[in-house]
């Protein structure tokens, strides 16, 4: 009964729409009518710039990680750890089916990776760490926060199970369902991305702007 509530709650806090009430507060529109229509950071980003696409994440990313950490209200958990995982995993998929299908948004939300980066970082910190470093690898190269997010989930699973070979076999199933569930949710990106299309946030301007200016000189 006790977990039955706390996923009841988990739920409700990832179904906290950030870049929704953002864009309604600050900037008077709704974020799903902009961009990709998603309610989510990478839209925030595309939409109202790299400062609130930051703000959105970060809370998107708490969302994920308070839902897990839900399970420290539940001390006999303790004793177990591969009982205290599994916990964690129904409380943190709990948050992202709510920021996926938010009640407060008439369950119309983002696609969830940012809130599935606080599940794991309240599961397994080194293996966040390992993914964030594909992520921004990425998008430094890129600027596409899509392409990062897909290339950081497929990472995913090879950490969990070739790296760290986690001994657990819900976590391990649950890598492949995450990175496979990230890829199926972009396959629009994928497709902006092959024809050319796919929208760059407004991150490393001043970068590209170098980069332009030389090609410019070398041009003259």
């Amino acid at each position: 009964m006790k977990e039955a509530l706390l996923i009841l709650l988990a739920y409700l806090i990832g179904s906290i729409p950030t870049a929704l009430w953002v864009s309604r507060s600050f900037f008077g529109i709704d974020i799903r009518e902009y961009g990709s229509g998603n309610s989510g950071a990478t839209n925030t980003f595309r939409v109202l710039g790299s400062k609130w696409g930051t703000f959105v994440m970060i809370i998107d990313v708490l969302k994920g990680l308070i839902a897990v950490k839900l399970a420290l209200l539940l001390p006999n958990y303790m004793e177990n750890e591969l009982a205290l995982t599994n916990l964690q995993l129904g409380l943190g998929m709990a948050a992202v089916l709510g920021h996926i299908f938010p009640i407060w948004a008439d369950f119309k939300g983002g696609k969830g990776v940012a809130t599935l980066f606080g599940l794991v970082i309240g599961i397994s910190p080194w293996t966040a760490l390992c993914c964030s470093g594909v992520f921004l690898l990425v998008l430094y190269l890129t600027r596409f926060v899509s392409l990062s997010s897909i290339l950081a989930s497929i990472a995913f699973p090879v950490f969990i199970l070739i790296i760290f070979n986690v001994d657990n076999h819900a976590y391990r199933v649950f890598a492949v369902v995450v990175a496979l569930m990230v890829i199926l949710t972009h396959q629009k990106n994928i497709s902006r991305i092959l024809r050319g299309s796919e929208s760059k946030v407004p991150i490393l301007k001043y970068r590209d702007r170098r980069r332009q200016r030389r090609r410019n000189d070398d041009s003259k």
